[in-house]
């Protein structure tokens, strides 16, 4: 399923949405500058599980150079449709989480599920020397939070039946609960199969950063009034 929008407006404007995505897409086209370089940009921006664990390999980083990936990687992305996938699906869900958490707030939580989607995948992949790309973890935080917040808002979705496609609206609790689902279907086989060491999609990133947003909107981040105009927040047990 790919989602085309969600019929659920933002009661404020989604600056600090707009800036992520801004900031993702100039680093995407420095990418695209960086010709021959790229590779060896991405190996130390990228996170790349191994060194963590590895002494052989640690010793080469200082404590910064470990750190600075878990930060960077999130801007990074490695082709147009990855680029597009992830700030496609930003754009839809993040600007009803920044209204209600407010902008200051928003960006907070959407790095911290950043990073916690980062540990996650460290954690899985302890052995993997495959650098690790992308805003997907943070964003799937964002998904997480929209889970909670608004599960009966509905996704307009581009669904491929056999050999058909249709668009049809889905609840959100429907949607981004097959989502997850396929997340921790895919994480869990590739953990069995050992090949979550090998490259591929950062499916447990995936999973870590949608229930970090789940845990952390459920905890450090809510319930809180509303801001705005009619904002429905159901997954919080209220609704205005």
């Amino acid at each position: 399923m790919i989602p085309l929008k969600d019929k659920n407006p933002s009661p404020v404007f989604p600056y600090v949405n707009i800036c992520i995505i801004a900031v993702n897409v100039l680093v995407f086209f420095y990418e695209l500058s960086l010709g021959p370089y790229l590779q060896h940009f991405i190996f130390y921006y990228g996170i790349v599980p191994v060194r963590y664990f590895d002494p052989r390999f640690a010793h080469y980083f200082s404590i910064v150079d470990q750190i600075v990936p878990i930060f960077t990687s999130m801007f990074l992305h490695g082709g147009w449709l990855h680029l597009i996938g992830n700030m496609w699906t930003l754009y839809i869900f993040g600007d009803n989480v920044e209204g209600y958490l407010g902008h200051f707030r928003y960006l907070v939580f959407y790095f911290l599920c950043g990073l916690i989607a980062a540990f996650i995948h460290i954690v899985t992949n302890a052995h993997s020397h495959v650098p690790t790309i992308g805003a997907s973890g943070a964003i799937a935080g964002v998904m997480g939070a929209y889970f909670l917040l608004y599960p009966n808002a509905r996704i307009l979705s581009l669904v491929p039946i056999f050999f058909f496609v249709t668009i049809i609206e889905i609840p959100a609790y429907v949607f981004l609960g097959f989502w997850f689902f396929i997340q921790f279907f895919n994480g869990t086989f590739a953990i069995a199969s050992g090949a979550n060491q090998f490259g591929g999609i950062a499916w447990w990133a995936h999973i870590g950063g949608f229930g970090g947003g789940y845990l952390l909107l459920k905890t450090v981040f809510g319930p809180q009034k509303p801001r705005g105009r009619d904002v429905r927040w159901t997954g919080l047990k209220k609704r205005f």
